[in-house]
This record gives structure tokens, C-alpha cells and sequence, in this order.
């Protein structure tokens, strides 16, 4: 005799995708969570995670309320905006690229940026507040550049790639050199060059929510277009798909999400690599549950980066985006090592 289903076991037969993707997100969450009540209850002075919980809800004049509130949130707060923009970015890239291999730091938009920033640090250093902007038209105008060198009757993503490392290796010339021609500022850059959420403060946090926010939104409205030029530029266009401009606009918004990173955490990279592409092989392609996964992904990565960074080596503040290459890296040649699926 046949079994009868009962209502619930049927609609997870006919959806096993949507129950599998709010496992993962809500998987995500949680490490999300967990990641950042490490960030608050870790340091050189350890707080029980109980007296975390209670200074985040009860405003007290103890020690450990005045190093949640004032040390420990901002920054905490402030690298998860940082993983946010930088998974979206990542996943972005990865699509409109077509390669898994793709992330801000290798194809040269945070070198744009971080030129910009670097021109601001150095040379205009009294005109600090319009380092986010900065960072922003340097990754945009870098994007342009590696759009124009790459168009021949259209951009393929192939040749997408090979004109950003291109601009991504004159541009970190450019870096260096500037700074060996301005050798006496070195020493302020060089913590941001290293990707570093030392210092990070309420001014930081503040600064960068609205840019977090900007690029959260545009990415999400991006989501239905970036499926469709996943599928290849031949199969978009004939679903009425407008891949050049839309292309252009994806990049443009992944740039604006790297330089809103790096203005406030330096050179942080391998997150926009290494989150979405593991989120794709859990979920696979499908950008609903790819992009906010990978935003969430990112976050919790930078974060928990950033304790292990400060707790490991202390009394030492080493920089989080050392720590992220040492990870990082690794897992790079790893994909070129055993190959990729696009």
C-alpha cells in the first residue's frame, strides 16, 4: 500500500531547492551572529558572552558596556559592512564575468580605488571626509578603463579579465610609486594598504552605512539581470536582455560596492573570491539566494577575521587583510590547482 504524504513532507518534495536555501541562509545567519559576539566578547580584556548580551540592551556604566559600545561594536559593525560589500562585489563579478575566479582585488577596480585613496592620504590629506567618494570614482573610472580596453564590437568576459589584471598591475605601480616619491607619509598609508579595521571607530561605521546600504540595494535590484547574463550573452539577448548596458551598470555597481569597502578598511582582499564562490557550490548560480548569502557570507567572514586577527597575535594589531591573503591565497591556487566550473 502507498504511503500518503502529509502537506508538509509534499511541499518539500516540490521544493527542495527553497528548503535547502533557507537552511543556508539561516546558516549563514546564525554564523553571522556568532561571529560578531565573538568580535564583542574577544580582545585583550575577555568578556563573558553573557555581559556582552547585557551591555548591548542595557546601557550601564561598567567596563565591559564602555569596551562593547565604544571599542568593540563600531569596529565589529564596521567589518561586517566591509565582508558585506565585498561578497556582493565578489558575486557580482563572478557573474557578469562568467568565471568564479573573478573578485575586486584581481581584475584592478580596489586598485582604483585604492589609488584614489591614496592620492587623498597623501597629497590632500585635509580633504579626509571625501576618502569613500574617492575610493569610489577610483574604482568606477578603473572599471571604465578595463571596459574600454575590452571592447571589440562588445566586452566578452574573457577579455574583460585579461585587461583587468593589466590595469590591475599598472595601477599597484602606480601605488608604489607614489608612495616612494612621498616617502615621508609612507608610514600613515601602510596600515591601510595592509587592510586594516584598527581604530575603527562610531565616525567609521556612520560613514560607510549609507554606502553599504546604496550598494545593498542596487544589488538586489540587479538580482533577475545578472541571472540572465549568466546564461551567456547570446541566451540573453534573446530573452530581450540589454547585456552591454546592463553589463556596464553590474560593474559599476561592483565598484561602487569595493570602493565603499576599502575607503574604510584598506586593502581587504580574497573575501569577494573566496565567499561567493563557496556559496555557489552549495547553492549553486541562481542569484536570489546567491547574492544574499554571500553578502551575509561576507560579512561574517571579515569579521571573524578580524578577532582572530587582534586575539591570536595580541598584544599585536595585525591587519585583517594580511591574515584574509594568508586564507585567501591558498584556497586561489587551490581553484586554479583542481580547476573551476564556471
Amino acid at each position: 500500500m502507498a504511503s500518503v504524504l502529509s502537506p508538509t513532507e509534499l511541499k518539500q518534495a516540490r521544493y527542495p531547492a527553497a528548503a535547502r536555501n533557507l537552511i543556508v541562509l539561516g546558516t549563514a545567519s546564525a554564523l553571522l551572529i556568532a561571529s560578531l559576539l565573538c568580535g564583542l566578547a574577544l580582545g585583550s580584556i575577555r568578556i563573558p558572552v553573557s555581559e556582552v548580551w547585557n551591555a548591548l540592551w542595557h546601557r550601564s556604566d561598567t567596563e565591559a558596556w564602555q569596551i562593547v559600545w565604544n571599542l568593540r561594536l563600531p569596529r565589529a559593525l564596521t567589518g561586517m559592512m566591509v565582508g558585506c560589500c565585498l561578497g556582493l562585489s565578489g558575486a557580482l563579478l563572478q557573474g557578469v564575468f562568467r568565471n568564479p575566479l573573478s573578485d575586486p582585488g584581481i581584475i584592478g577596480v580596489s586598485s582604483g580605488g585604492g589609488v584614489a585613496a591614496v592620492v587623498i592620504m597623501i597629497l590632500f590629506p585635509a580633504q579626509i571626509a571625501l576618502l569613500p567618494a574617492a575610493a569610489f570614482v577610483g574604482a568606477l573610472a578603473a572599471s571604465i578603463v578595463i571596459y574600454l580596453l575590452a571592447w571589440k564590437g562588445g566586452a566578452s568576459p574573457i577579455r574583460l579579465i585579461l585587461a583587468g589584471v593589466a590595469v590591475n598591475s599598472l595601477l599597484g605601480a602606480g601605488m608604489s610609486a607614489l608612495m616612494i616619491l612621498n616617502s615621508e607619509k609612507v608610514q600613515s598609508v601602510l596600515p591601510w594598504m595592509s587592510g586594516s579595521l584598527n581604530g575603527r571607530s562610531w565616525p567609521h561605521a556612520d560613514t560607510l552605512l549609507p554606502y553599504a546600504l546604496a550598494g545593498l540595494i542596487a544589488a538586489l535590484v540587479l538580482i533577475k539581470p545578472a541571472n540572465l547574463l549568466a546564461l551567456g550573452d547570446d541566451a540573453a539577448k534573446l530573452l530581450g536582455v540589454r547585456v552591454e548596458m546592463y553589463r556596464l551598470i553590474i560593474i559599476g555597481v561592483a565598484a561602487f560596492l569595493a570602493g565603499a569597502a576599502i575607503s574604510q578598511a584598506g586593502m581587504v582582499g580574497f573575501v569577494g573570491l573566496v565567499v561567493p564562490h563557496i556559496v555557489r557550490l552549495i547553492v549553486g548560480a541562481d542569484y536570489r539566494i546567491l547574492m544574499p548569502v554571500s553578502a551575509i557570507g561576507g560579512a561574517a567572514l571579515v569579521v571573524f577575521a578580524d578577532t582572530m586577527a587582534r586575539t591570536l597575535f595580541d598584544p599585536i594589531e595585525f591587519p585583517v587583510g594580511i591574515l584574509l591573503a594568508l586564507l585567501g591565497a591558498p584556497f586561489f591556487l587551490y581553484l586554479l590547482r583542481k580547476g573551476v566550473k564556471r
